[in-house]
């Protein structure tokens, strides 16, 4: 399995505010990022698995909500997790 609960407690004391803290937005964006990358890899091998291609492209629109969220609340924290993950807008 990819997403253990370790992997889980790391992203979440490095985007959160602490491991038990799995509610800001930082914390789902960096979640969300980890299990699009690793869906898009699967994706790359399996072409025609459009099962899991449904599942990517609801994280994707998951992901765009909390961002587009993050961006009318704090336009602070949407612009450092932007650069921090890598997301492209």
């Amino acid at each position: 399995m990819y997403l253990t609960k370790e992997v889980k407690e790391e992203i979440f004391s490095k985007h959160g505010k602490s491991v038990t803290d799995t509610g800001t937005s930082e914390g789902q964006i960096a979640l969300f990022t980890f299990r699009i990358n690793h869906l898009t890899e699967h994706l790359k091998k399996n072409r025609k698995d459009y099962n899991t291609e449904r599942s990517l492209v609801k994280l994707v629109g998951k992901r765009r909500s909390l961002l587009d969220y993050l961006k009318k609340t704090e336009i602070n924290r949407y612009r450092a997790i932007i650069v921090e993950l890598g997301i492209r807008k």
